[in-house]
């Protein structure tokens, strides 16, 4: 994903689908599905920030040999 608004969006959709979980009109294989759902979102949010942060660190090392 790696774009400037992709945490945000990221972001934005697990709220989402949290809101959603925390609803008292959803039954447990909705909830089951949603948890699900945060958890893969998490998980791509993980991702997210650990590529952005090998990045940073690269682009630290790449400054230093100039």
């Amino acid at each position: 994903m790696n774009s400037p608004d992709s945490l945000t969006a990221l972001s934005e959709e697990l709220e989402s689908v949290a809101d959603k979980l925390r609803s008292d009109a959803i039954d447990s294989d909705e909830a089951a599905d949603l948890v699900e759902r945060c958890a893969e979102i998490a998980a791509r949010l993980g991702a997210e920030i650990d590529a952005r942060a090998r990045g940073a660190a690269e682009s630290e090392g790449q400054e230093r040999l100039l």
